[in-house]
């Protein structure tokens, strides 16, 4: 028997069929093959067709069958994974009103923080966890404000992933972990955000009808079928936001653990088993993929923009066509641990949620012209990136979420000895990879929500555990020091940003 899995990217849809008695993948592709478009009519803003990820959906099942030759009669479910915290509007008869307002569109940051002074920041925190920011709700309020003849037409509000369901069954619905991720959600009454919703003056009835993340969510209509060339029928058992489903994909599901990656941006997502939040909302909170009343489950979601861009930044223009990432990583490898004095902040690549949306800029210091080479910058660029795990880590571990084992995928920079190594020195935490992604781990929260996994631990059995780093005690000692340097820079550099 297979699964299928969707992951809805911002640069790529993949599709993903899973054999669930080897729990391996029987098949993988993405579409397109160039990066889909970002539109940025105007400076802060980044939109998206949702057309578009449908049309590249239906191109990578189209290829994903062809390509594999795969017996479509043994896909029992599927699943869909997604880029988080977009809005999508449709009138009643479900045609789009607009293109997609995705996640990295910060023209509602002032209306976001504006509803968090007026509630009251307190209050926000302690109901929805976080300040309303440039989350769903706000995007949802700036249409409002600014397009109020479209926001009259509006019938339903939806995130990414709502929208490929609709497309795929017909139904209109969303997940209580969606609409959390939107700031729709009141934790503390379990229960739509309505003062969210008032003050906004946002009518109820926009947000659609709550289904289970694990769970039949509808079938895939005869006409979804016809130009997917899947059977009609197929049950739609499973949702979830790229991050959350990242996490489960790796079996992230209890405290103690922590999912990771390491791409353009870097993200560290913990997990609490009660409703906390960080007073200086630079850690978000979001309901994991099983979380209820009766077991809470909550994902403390650290974002750290300036990751592997700034290595692909290096590769770009000091490394040029030259060094490939893995002799980049080679020659990284043979400078000696603190990079002899070289420290790089990587905060490059725009405002950081963890230093308070502060755009600090990428800095060098100490460079020595006499003394550092290429292979030093190579480095110091990959201890810097693990430098700024550890501080945002550690602002989740004063809020009561301890990370001793991060789990990751095998890509990015998680493909670099260098940086593994580094990390668990850092921060003291085991480091386990598994051969894995968001479009498998969708396949597999499939199975489970279709019965075909009786538990977590079935659908979890096959997951092999390709590699461990575990921290080394010396250079934990070392690194401790180094890291106490590098956090000082920061700490000045955040002093100056404030004059």
């Amino acid at each position: 028997m297979y699964s299928l899995g969707y992951d809805i990217g911002s640069s790529f849809i993949k599709a993903a069929v899973l054999d669930l008695e080897k729990g391996s993948a029987v098949a993988e592709v993405s579409s397109p093959k160039t990066e889909m478009p970002i539109q940025a009519v105007q400076p802060g803003w980044a939109e998206q067709d949702p057309d578009v990820w449908w049309k590249a959906l239906k191109s990578a099942t189209h290829e994903l069958v062809a390509r594999n030759s795969l017996d479509i009669s043994r896909i029992k479910c599927a699943g869909i994974t997604y880029q988080m915290h977009g809005l999508v509007l449709v009138d009643s008869s479900s045609a789009v009103l607009r293109p997609a307002i995705i996640w990295c569109d910060s023209r509602a940051v002032e209306i976001g923080n504006q509803a968090f002074e007026t509630l009251g920041e307190k209050r926000c925190l302690e109901n929805y966890l976080n300040s309303p920011g440039n989350f769903t709700a706000s995007k949802l309020f700036w249409v409002k404000k600014n397009q109020p003849k479209l926001y009259k037409k509006a019938y339903k509000v939806m995130l990414p992933g709502d929208y490929i369901a609709m497309k795929l069954t017909g139904n209109i619905k969303t997940t209580l972990s969606g609409l959390t991720e939107g700031i729709f959600w009141n934790f503390k009454k379990n229960a739509l955000a309505s003062e969210m919703l008032d003050f906004f003056g946002i009518d109820q009835d926009l947000i659609p009808e709550l289904v289970p993340t694990f769970g039949e969510q509808g079938k895939i209509t005869i006409k979804a079928a016809e130009e997917l060339g899947l059977p009609s029928g197929l049950p739609v058992c499973y949702r979830a936001g790229d991050q959350p489903n990242n996490a489960f994909s790796l079996k992230v599901l209890d405290p103690g653990d922590a999912a990771a990656n390491a791409g353009t941006s870097g993200v560290v997502f913990g997990v609490s088993d009660k409703l906390i939040y960080d007073p200086g909302s630079r850690v978000n909170l979001f309901a994991h993929v099983y979380h209820s009343v009766i077991q809470p489950r909550l994902g403390a979601l650290l974002c750290i923009n300036g990751v592997g861009i700034l290595y692909s930044w290096l590769k770009k223009y000091m490394a040029g066509e030259v060094l490939s990432y893995q002799e980049m990583d080679r020659k990284a490898a043979e400078v000696h641990i603190g990079s002899e004095g070289l420290m790089i902040l990587p905060f490059g690549n725009g405002a950081e949620r963890m230093l308070e949306n502060r755009n600090l800029g990428c800095s060098m210091n100490g460079l020595d012209f006499n003394r550092h080479n290429d292979s030093h910058i190579y480095r110091a660029a990959q201890e810097g990136i693990a430098f700024a795990f550890r501080y945002g880590m550690d602002i989740m571990q004063d809020m009561g979420v301890r990370a001793a084992v991060i789990r990751a995928g095998t890509a990015n920079m998680f493909l670099s000895p260098v940086f593994n190594e580094t990390l668990a020195d850092v921060t003291g935490s085991e480091i386990e990879l598994f051969e894995t992604d968001g479009a498998l781990g969708a396949a597999r929260g499939a199975a489970v929500g279709a019965g075909l996994f009786r538990s977590f631990p079935e659908a979890f059995a096959q997951l092999k555990l390709k590699k461990r780093i575990k921290p080394d005690q010396t250079n934990q000692e070392v690194y401790e020091n180094i890291y106490g340097q590098w956090k000082e820079i920061l700490d000045s550099s955040l002093t100056s940003s404030k004059k």
